[in-house]
């Protein structure tokens, strides 16, 4: 429970049991509590503090009365409101069931009976209330509640009375009342004398979203909209549905017009049309007539009322919200806060004002998505969207983009939640972006930079390394759509972070070209293209994205962004207002190897011991330990003496030195260097590597216990599949295909008696883990996980296979190898292994001589890891100039 939620339980202790937060809305934050007086489920409902602080409590409390009169079958009535520690609050019953919105978001047309159903019994709630002369003025499908099918209309009331009690200083609190889609023409331009009618106007707008699946006027942005709502006529609804009967048309088609007197007197009036299968208009729907005089100037007057509304609404924003820049800490709740995960952990609305970001599961899972309002405390989760990675926003700010699972499936889930929509699958986790376009663009296997339709549907390679290039390493990877939809920004990957470029993609001509060197890229509408290198730096630099090059000289804008090594991602963002957000920590990195036991106690090897470590390897002894670390001058090799002895440097040479491995004596390490190849060195450092040579391309390794075996994942010829193969040192010169398919085959890991190879493949389309007899591994296979596996490992006697299944959990199973069989017994779950540092089927973790593990430990993600910076634009173009 956060600190806003107690003090507001504090408060009302007497009276509410809050029990958990549901949502919020544009005015207020709504809570499921218990009316302790009268054992009832309520929706109690808090004003925002700025709107409170506006409204002032009294006032607030003497207009919200008038609406508790209200008792109608299809009006959700008002038990309560008042004051309580500066809150101002309001409750209503609970309602199990669902908003119409959440109905139509799923459904996105109902039928036509239902939709004439809900809409004239919500018009029978309207007239009730209109002869009780209360007008609605926020009718949409949000406050539309749906309990057995039967329609409830929640907030009856509430919006006149925040606009009464506010009186004239409703623009001081930010927030406009109604909605854009189903605002009236004269609520649009912001006439103060509101009637029926307009109430009528929004039912209509409501009713024809349930028919065709949209409001009647749609726009980029409320502004659109509401100059469509003023000057546009509706398209009849038979234009999208052409089923619907001409009586429902022609009612639809009188309420939603631009003058009031021209619609319906009543609401009841509109429902008996609605009704009345022979009712008509005189002109047929959505074709207009010319105009008397007086409507004509009627309508001008609502232009010109709407450009002062505008300019009025500009002026106060820009006097409000000063230009002086800030930096602020983020700070997250305890139980909302961002987690660690290797790829693009956040973003940033183009608008500025939300955050979406991987926060702490719900529901069971092990991370979700959250969504956070940059001018509230707390976040609100998106339910179902497990183990997230890679979040980003839509152009319009309204949706998000993710990838989960492996291999990554792309979906699509609305920031106001409800459904989540699976656009494709088979894509890596290397970054999404929604173009201006529709389309989503990302990267497939082999470091294709590839996109598809938003609405799904066949998959367009754009552009993808050559296959010489791809097998030494080269990947197109973290897209950037620009706006003009005429290109694309990415980073050009080579082996290792240590080793990159920003590149940019011609969609009319695929042309490649390389930009810079950097790791990772953004692009800013203002005419910059950010671009982080590999020090932390962040830098600035003038780009026209319409020649797709740069017309001036960087600057060097921020430094210590946080970099993750292993996915090559830079953790910023920026809005398009110019709003920068960002975590920091550089390159360097301030991990820990830790020792977890099987109960998942955590203790530091070393606490003085820290780094931007990759990769573990325990020397067959368990008394070295060899890492991979990335500093500013790439990755290297390191070997530990446990436990707070000394380290060694082992690498001296190249970039991208990684996934470490032991000979069987202890004496060497054998590592992946640049351009798949393979080395070993001394464990002391007492000479330089040299290099192994193999007659395949090489990713990673491991010598079996007798040392007679170096079992290799190799190959890569383009299409992005690696297989596992072994060589027998100093008796073949040829390595000997082990388990080869069209699917990708990786981690192996050696029993120790040397017996039985446990690997990984995504032969299903999913990560499994499976073992066959080695070296003939043909003669037999048996399947170790069925929902998600990897990172096998043995224990040091041979009798439990390790595995981190899908949610990230350390499992281990129970095995009995004979001569002839394997058999896999019933899992069991250790620990939440998805807190500790996991690129999945690298070496991130080793199992001591004595059952501990030895994992790597991230430094932890606190509330105030992230800095976010108003007005960051300004500082830019004063840095930069344009």
């Amino acid at each position: 429970m956060t600190a806003v939620t107690e003090r507001l339980s504090s408060a009302l202790a007497d009276r509410y049991q809050i029990e958990r937060r549901l949502g919020e809305g544009g005015m207020a934050t709504v809570y499921l509590a218990e009316d302790l007086k009268h054992k009832r489920k309520v929706a109690l409902k808090v004003l925002k503090p700025d709107l409170a602080a506006v409204l002032g409590a009294e006032r607030f409390v003497q207009e919200i009365t008038t609406t508790a009169q209200l008792q109608h079958p299809h009006i959700l009535p008002l038990f309560d409101s008042g004051t309580a520690d500066g809150f101002l609050f309001y409750v209503m019953p609970y309602i199990e069931g669902e908003t119409l919105r959440n109905k139509l978001d799923r459904e996105t047309q109902l039928s036509i009976d239902e939709s004439v159903r809900i809409a004239t019994e919500v018009a029978d709630a309207l007239d009730y209330a209109h002869r009780n002369g209360v007008i609605h003025r926020d009718i949409k499908p949000e406050n539309i509640l749906l309990h057995d099918g039967r329609p409830m209309v929640a907030d009856f009331g509430i919006a006149l009375a925040v606009s009464a009690a506010a009186g004239g200083r409703m623009t001081e609190t930010g927030l406009s009342l109604g909605t854009p889609h189903y605002m009236s023409p004269e609520q649009a331009t912001a006439e103060k004398d509101l009637s029926a009618r307009s109430d009528i106007y929004s039912l209509a707008s409501v009713l024809y979203e349930m028919l065709t699946g949209n409001p009647p006027h749609t726009g980029a942005s409320a502004q659109q909209i509401i100059m469509k709502i003023v000057t546009e006529e509706a398209a009849p609804v038979t234009t999208v549905r052409k089923s619907v009967p001409p009586n429902v048309v022609a009612a639809v088609a009188k309420a939603l017009e631009k003058l009031p007197a021209d619609r319906f007197d009543s609401a009841a009036s509109f429902a008996t049309a609605l009704r009345t299968s022979s009712f008509t208009t005189a002109r047929a729907p959505g074709v207009s007539s010319a105009a008397p005089r007086r409507a004509r100037w009627q309508m001008l007057a609502m232009l010109a009322a709407l450009l002062v509304v505008s300019l009025v609404a500009a002026w106060g924003w820009f006097r409000s919200v000063p230009r002086e820049r800030y930096r602020l800490g983020v700070a997250f709740a305890p139980d909302q806060r961002l987690q660690r995960v290797p790829t693009r952990r956040f973003a940033i609305s183009p608008d500025g004002r939300r955050l979406a970001y991987v926060g702490p599961g719900v529901g069971g899972s092990a991370r979700a998505l959250w969504v956070r309002k940059l001018d509230e405390m707390e976040a609100r989760p998106l339910p179902g969207t497990d183990l997230p990675r890679a979040v980003f926003f839509s152009p319009d700010g309204e949706s998000l983009g993710f990838i989960d699972g492996e291999p990554g499936n792309l979906r699509i889930v609305s920031i106001g939640g409800g459904p989540i929509r699976t656009v494709t699958t088979g894509v890596n986790p290397w970054g999404g972006s929604w173009g201006p376009d529709g389309w989503l663009y990302f990267t497939m296997a082999a470091g294709r930079l590839s996109r598809v339709r938003v609405t799904g549907g066949a998959i367009d390679t754009i552009v993808a390394p050559d296959s010489a290039e791809f097998v030494v390493g080269v990947e197109y990877d973290w897209p950037e759509v620009l706006p003009n939809g005429k290109g694309l920004v990415f980073q050009i990957w080579r082996s290792s972070i240590g080793n990159t470029d920003i590149g940019v993609a011609s969609l009319k001509t695929r042309e490649v070209r390389v930009l810079t060197q950097g790791v990772y890229a953004r692009y800013l509408p203002a005419g910059y293209l950010l671009y982080v290198t590999f020090d932390g730096a962040l830098w600035a630099r003038p780009f026209d994205q319409d020649r797709m090059e740069f017309t001036g000289d960087p600057v060097a804008l921020e430094s210590a962004i946080r970099l993750e090594t292993f996915a090559g991602v830079a953790q910023f963002d920026v809005s398009h207002t110019g709003h920068l957000v960002y975590q920091s920590g550089g390159a360097g990195g301030d991990d820990q190897v830790v020792r977890v036991d099987r109960a998942g106690n955590v203790s530091a090897i070393d606490p003085d011991w820290r780094g931007g470590f990759q990769n573990v390897a325990l020397s067959p002894n368990g008394s070295l330990l060899a890492v991979s670390a990335v500093s500013t001058d790439g990755a290297h090799i390191w070997v530990k003496e446990l436990d707070t002895g000394p380290t060694r440097l082992l690498t001296f040479e190249g970039t991208g030195n990684n996934r470490p491995t032991w000979t069987a004596d202890g004496r060497e390490v054998i590592y992946f260097g640049d351009a798949q190849t393979l080395w070993r060195v001394r464990a002391d450092g007492g000479a330089v590597p040299t290099r192994i040579e193999t007659d395949v391309l090489t990713w990673e390794a491991q010598v079996s216990r007798d040392g007679q075996w170096l079992v290799l994942r190799a190959g890569g010829t383009g299409t992005g599949t690696r297989d596992i193969h072994a060589i027998r040192p100093g008796v073949d010169s040829t390595s000997r295909l082990i388990v080869g398919s069209p699917a990708d085959e990786y981690a192996p890991a050696l029993s120790p008696d040397g017996r039985w190879l446990a690997y990984v493949s995504n032969e299903t389309g999913r990560e499994e883990v499976y073992v066959r007899p080695f070296p003939d591994a043909a003669r037999a296979k048996y399947s170790v996980t069925v929902q998600g596996g990897t990172e096998p490992r043995w224990s040091p006697h041979g009798r439990e296979l390790f595995v981190r299944n899908a949610r990230g959990e350390m499992v281990v199973y129970p095995v009995r190898p004979s001569a002839d069989a394997f058999a896999v017994e019933r899992a069991e779950v250790l620990f939440d292994a998805s807190t500790f540092l996991s690129d999945n089927y690298h070496h991130s973790y080793d199992v001591a001589p004595d059952g501990h593990f030895i994992m790597i430990s991230p430094a932890e993600v606190t509330g105030g890891d992230l800095v976010l910076v108003v007005n960051w634009i300004d500082e830019l173009r004063e840095r930069v100039g344009r």
